[in-house]
């Protein structure tokens, strides 16, 4: 007896919504080269066949206009079992408007619900529409905000390595001067155990980020620098990937919001890991092509904060590293969303039971900061 073929599931898209929350920080934060007291995020559903996907990116409220008045008209219609149509017809519409950028990021959050509208009308977990070739997510707790006082940084990194997350990373940068005691701090509350990262967010000179990798290493074992100078610097990335101590990696990749981006700073052999954040490039259907530069180059792949949106591309990219478990963005999350996933042995891990990528928006804990 032959097995049962499925129904085929038909389903235009019918509308996207998209609404933009802003939730002011627990305390002031800043990194190498920027200050903020509040994140505003833009959630996008997507609805075709009974069901409702769900994306979002970390950015402005612009992003929300943009969906509104350019894209949502070239995606209602599409076929919902094709996102990577529909992503063409974004990137057309937006060809005039400056691709990098806040229409890149619209496209990311719209771009994620069509993949989550289709996980959901099949019934999966999006990990499993995608493939995936892992159970869990490794992460490093990420924080450690330039505005802290000492005490504030050491309590913050040391506890997530007492919740058994074993990397962590804090922001350098903003007082260079003073940045060698603030990391020696920091190795002397986490132990000699736990992998200690920094970022500068671009805010050294080249000869400074040599020097100070150099006091980094030798003084707190730190085994990851970010950023030690600007991302858009190719050649300065790729002298301190030359001249680094051995046992430190350059990451960067951040800001990257296209394939070409990324491509460039492979072909430049700016970093030992490349990052990547799905809420800025466009989302999960450039995402998978990111990975598959990483793949071709046999580079490690970190992506960069918004746990909960990364997790399920993190199960099925063969050369990702781990997630950065982002303090504000963790914070957020867990307030706007039902279905965030929490660490368990310095890992994420997905919940099956769930379809899509698991979140639900919280209606009425989020109206009090929508925008």
């Amino acid at each position: 007896m032959s097995a049962a073929v499925p129904a085929r599931v038909e389903a235009p898209v019918q509308e996207l919504e998209a609404e933009a929350f802003t939730v002011p920080t627990d305390a002031p934060e800043s990194d190498g080269t920027l200050r903020w007291e509040s994140t505003t995020i833009v959630v996008v559903h997507a609805h075709a066949g009974g069901e409702r996907g769900l994306g979002y990116t970390y950015g402005d409220v612009s992003a929300a206009k943009l969906i509104e008045s350019k894209l949502s008209g070239v995606v209602e219609g599409c076929d919902a079992m094709a996102p990577q149509s529909a992503w063409e017809r974004m990137i057309e519409q937006s060809r005039n408007l400056g691709r990098p950028g806040i229409a890149s990021m619209a496209i990311a959050a719209v771009d994620v619900a069509l993949w989550d509208l289709k996980a959901r009308l099949l019934g999966l977990p999006l990990c499993k529409l995608l493939g995936p070739i892992r159970e869990h997510a490794a992460i490093y707790g990420s924080g450690g905000f330039t505005a802290y006082s000492v005490q504030r940084l050491t309590q913050q990194l040391s506890g997530w390595v007492e919740r058994g997350i074993p990397r962590v990373k804090m922001k350098v940068g903003s007082e260079p001067d003073a940045d060698p005691t603030r990391v020696r701090a920091v190795r002397d509350a986490i132990g000699p155990n736990a992998e200690l990262f920094v970022d500068a967010n671009g805010a050294y000179s080249r000869k400074q980020a040599l020097a100070l990798a150099q006091r980094f290493r030798e003084d707190a074992q730190v085994s990851w620098f970010e950023e030690p100078v600007s991302s858009d610097d190719l050649k300065g990335l790729r002298l301190l990937r030359d001249r680094a101590p051995a046992g430190m990696a350059i990451a960067a990749g951040e800001y990257g919001f296209d394939a070409g981006y990324f491509a460039r700073m492979l072909g430049a052999g700016a970093v030992d890991v490349l990052q990547a954040d799905i809420t800025r490039c466009a989302g999960l259907t450039e995402l998978l092509r990111v990975g598959a530069l990483c793949r071709a180059a046999n580079l490690p792949l970190s992506l960069h904060c918004g746990p909960s949106i990364h997790l399920h591309p993190a199960l099925a990219l063969e050369n990702f590293v781990h997630i950065e478990y982002f303090h504000d963005h963790v914070r957020i999350e867990e307030l706007l969303f039902d279905g965030t996933p929490q660490p368990r042995d310095g890992a994420l891990w997905p919940d099956l039971e769930r379809p899509g990528i698991g979140l639900e928006l919280k209606h009425r804990e989020a109206e009090p900061y929508a925008v």
